[in-house]
């Protein structure tokens, strides 16, 4: 797939995604409700490091960094709603 398409999907995708948070956040405020647009904020995020960065291209590690910060920013966004 060529730089621009690749592009062209990642933005696509971005976009659905983020037509998928604003539904999720229409809906009554539930655990299930929160995870899910967590995850797809998660997803955002990779689809960023992956498409816009171009970290496809990068090591392993430095791929696995971002997404790993991505997870534990997610995991302690979770734990906070949990306890509050």
């Amino acid at each position: 797939m060529s730089a621009s398409r690749l592009l062209i999907a990642s933005w696509m995708l971005l976009a659905l995604l983020s037509t998928g948070t604003v539904a999720l956040g229409q809906m009554a405020a539930t655990g299930v409700v929160s995870v899910a647009i967590l995850a797809v904020a998660v997803t955002k995020a990779w689809v960023i490091a992956e498409g816009f960065m171009e970290l496809r291209h990068a090591p392993w590690l430095w791929r696995g960094l971002v997404v790993c910060w991505a997870v534990l920013l997610a995991v302690v966004i979770g734990l906070v709603l949990v306890v509050s």
